[in-house]
C-alpha cells in the first residue's frame, strides 16, 4: 500500500470508530503518532476488541473513519471499505494464530509473500526477522513444538516484517505463565521501542500497559473515560475502574476548605483545601485497621466490616464495607495480631495527608461502590 505518510503534525493513525451491535454502541476517537505505543484497556465488554477488529479490518463502522496516513480504511458516509487483507496493518492475536502446517520461517515469510515480494526475498527477509526475536536456530521448526513464549516472537515478527504503518496487539502476553511473561514484556518492549508506525496494545493488564505504551487509553461501556500517560492516569483516577486498576481507593463528594462530604453521613478531612464537586483518592497501603476506635492524632475514622481477605503480593488485602467501602493493605502479621476475619467489626482510619483531592470535569460520571 502507497501514499500512507501523513501531513505535518497530523497523527499516522486518525480514527473515529462507531460500531453499532445489538445493544452495545462503541464511539471513540483513536489518533496515534508515528512511533507512538497506545495502550488501550478496559474492563471485560468495554468495547476493546470491537475497537481492535474494526482497525484490523475485521468489523465494518457503523459511521466514523479509519484512515492510515493518507488512506482511507474505513469512511461508511463516502462508501468506502478496505478488506482486511487488503490494509496494510500487522495484527498479533491473542492466541498468535500461527499457520499450524508451517514452520517459524514459512510463517513470518507469509506477510512478505501476501504484499508481492518473491519467494526468495520474503524467505531472506523472515531470516532477518527471526534473528532479530532470537529464533534464528528454530526457523525449521513448526509453532506446536514452540513455547508460548516463541510462539509470540514469531508472530510479532510475522506482524512486523511487512513493515505496517499500524501495528494491533490484542493481549499478546496474556497466553504465557509469569516466568516467560516478564522476560517476553522486555523483549516486546525493545521491538515496540524500534517500530517507526503506530502501535495500539490492547491489554486488560495494567503492568503490561504501564511497561510498554507512551499513552494510556481507558475504555468503558464504548466510551473513553479518561487517557493520558502513565504519571496523569495514576495520580488522578477518574472511575473506580481505573482507581481499581492503578491501586487507588476513589470517592467523590462536595468539597469545602479541608473536608470532603462523600455521603449522607460520611465526611473526610483532606490535604489539599478545595471547593465543589471533588475526587478523592488515597491508596490501600495509607488505611490503618484497629481494634478499637483510635485515638491520638487527628484522622479520618470510622466503623467498618471486613467483607474479604485476600493475599496481596507480600500484604494482604482487606475489603471493607461500612460508610464507604474501601480496600486496605497489612501485613500478615498485622493480621494476626487483630486476629482479622470476614465479617469482623474493625475501625479504619486514613490520616488527612495521605490523601489527594483534585476537581470532576464535567460529566464525568460517580465512582461505583466497591
Amino acid at each position: 500500500m502507497t501514499g500512507t505518510r501523513p501531513g505535518p503534525g497530523e497523527p499516522l493513525l486518525d480514527a473515529h470508530l462507531v460500531v453499532e451491535r445489538d445493544r452495545f454502541r462503541l464511539d471513540a476517537h483513536l489518533p496515534i503518532a508515528a512511533g507512538e505505543v497506545v495502550a488501550l484497556l478496559g474492563p471485560n465488554g468495554a468495547g476493546k476488541t470491537t475497537a481492535l477488529r474494526a482497525l484490523a479490518g475485521l468489523l465494518p463502522l457503523t459511521a466514523g473513519h479509519v484512515r492510515l496516513g493518507a488512506v482511507t480504511l474505513d469512511d461508511p458516509s463516502h462508501r468506502v471499505w478496505v478488506p482486511a487483507e487488503r490494509r496494510h496493518v500487522g495484527v498479533v492475536f491473542q492466541d498468535y494464530l500461527l499457520f499450524p502446517h508451517l514452520s517459524a520461517l514459512d510463517n513470518v515469510a507469509f506477510g512478505p509473500r501476501s504484499y508481492g515480494m518473491n519467494r526468495l526475498e520474503s524467505r531472506e527477509r523472515a531470516v532477518g526477522w527471526l534473528r532479530r526475536v532470537g529464533l534464528a536456530d528454530h526457523a525449521r521448526v513448526k509453532p506446536r513444538h514452540l513455547s508460548g513464549g516463541q510462539a509470540q516472537r514469531v508472530a510479532l515478527a510475522r506482524a512486523l516484517a511487512v513493515d505496517p504503518p499500524l501495528l494491533l496487539l490484542d493481549e499478546p502476553l496474556a497466553a504465557l505463565d509469569a516466568g516467560t511473561r516478564m522476560d517476553t514484556r522486555a523483549e516486546l518492549h525493545r521491538h515496540l521501542a524500534e517500530h517507526p508506525g503506530a502501535t495500539l496494545l490492547v491489554t486488560h493488564d495494567p503492568l503490561d500497559a504501564l511497561v510498554l505504551a507512551d499513552r494510556l487509553v481507558i475504555i468503558e461501556d464504548g466510551q473513553i473515560v479518561q487517557e493520558g500517560d502513565a504519571a496523569t492516569i495514576t495520580a488522578q483516577p477518574r472511575t473506580d475502574y481505573v482507581a481499581r486498576l492503578v491501586g487507588l481507593n476513589l470517592y467523590r463528594g462536595q468539597a469545602h476548605d479541608h473536608t470532603v462530604r462523600v455521603g449522607p453521613d460520611f465526611t473526610l478531612a483532606v490535604a489539599d483545601a478545595a471547593e465543589g464537586d471533588v475526587f478523592v483518592a488515597f491508596p490501600p497501603t495509607a488505611v490503618a485497621l484497629h481494634a478499637r476506635e483510635p485515638d491520638g492524632s487527628p484522622r479520618n475514622t470510622w466503623p467498618a466490616t471486613i467483607a474479604s481477605i485476600q493475599r496481596h503480593g507480600d500484604n494482604l488485602r482487606v475489603q471493607l464495607t461500612g460508610a464507604v467501602t474501601a480496600a486496605a493493605d497489612i501485613t500478615p502479621a498485622a493480621a494476626s495480631h487483630l486476629r482479622l476475619a470476614t465479617g469482623q467489626q474493625v475501625w479504619a482510619a486514613v490520616k488527612a495527608v495521605e490523601t489527594r483531592t483534585y476537581p470532576v470535569h464535567h460529566g464525568e460520571p460517580e465512582p461505583e461502590p466497591r
